[in-house]
């Protein structure tokens, strides 16, 4: 059996800010007073239907929003590699000559300088593909001392005489 139409506003209203009055005010709008609203939209959170609808709707946010393991490890191995990018903003000059008759109609060389900005798309910087580096070395335990401890190692407990 589907949510009603009032049902699911109030679950996507309490999707947006998980304040369930307030969800409950804007699905039933004729509800004015807060402990109404509060107590219903409690009430409405505890119902099979909605509850089911809303933790579909925050897996959903879940698998789309947040990224997985995976997705961290190819993202940084694509920026230590440098096949990532960035884009910066680059002032460049351009210059205009013309020539143009003085005051006396003798040609001068006129020349125009202009700046305009340009979007310009750069590889990661190395310090960005050394952080990645390392925490993809992190990740994969390349850094940690190994220490090969072997041997028999005599315990003794001071203290007491009288341990059993």
């Amino acid at each position: 059996m589907a949510l009603t139409e009032k049902q699911k506003i109030f679950a996507d209203e309490y999707l947006i800010d998980l304040n369930a009055t307030r969800a409950y005010k804007a699905a039933y709008q004729s509800v004015k007073k807060d402990e109404v609203a509060a107590a219903s939209g409690a009430r409405l959170l505890r119902n099979v239907k909605v509850s089911a609808y809303i933790e579909e709707q925050l897996e959903k946010m879940r698998s789309e929003r947040v990224a997985d393991a995976r997705e961290v490890m190819e993202y940084l191995t694509s920026v230590m590699r440098r096949e990532k990018g960035e884009k910066v903003v680059v002032t460049l000059n351009k210059e205009v000559s013309k020539y143009i008759p003085d005051e006396n109609g003798t040609m001068r060389k006129q020349t125009v300088k202009e700046e305009f900005p340009e979007i310009v798309g750069i590889p990661a910087k190395l310090s960005d593909a050394n952080k990645a580096a390392e925490l993809l070395g992190k990740r994969y335990r390349l850094f940690t001392d190994k220490l090969d401890v072997t041997g028999a190692a005599p315990v003794m407990f001071v203290g007491e005489d009288d341990l059993e």
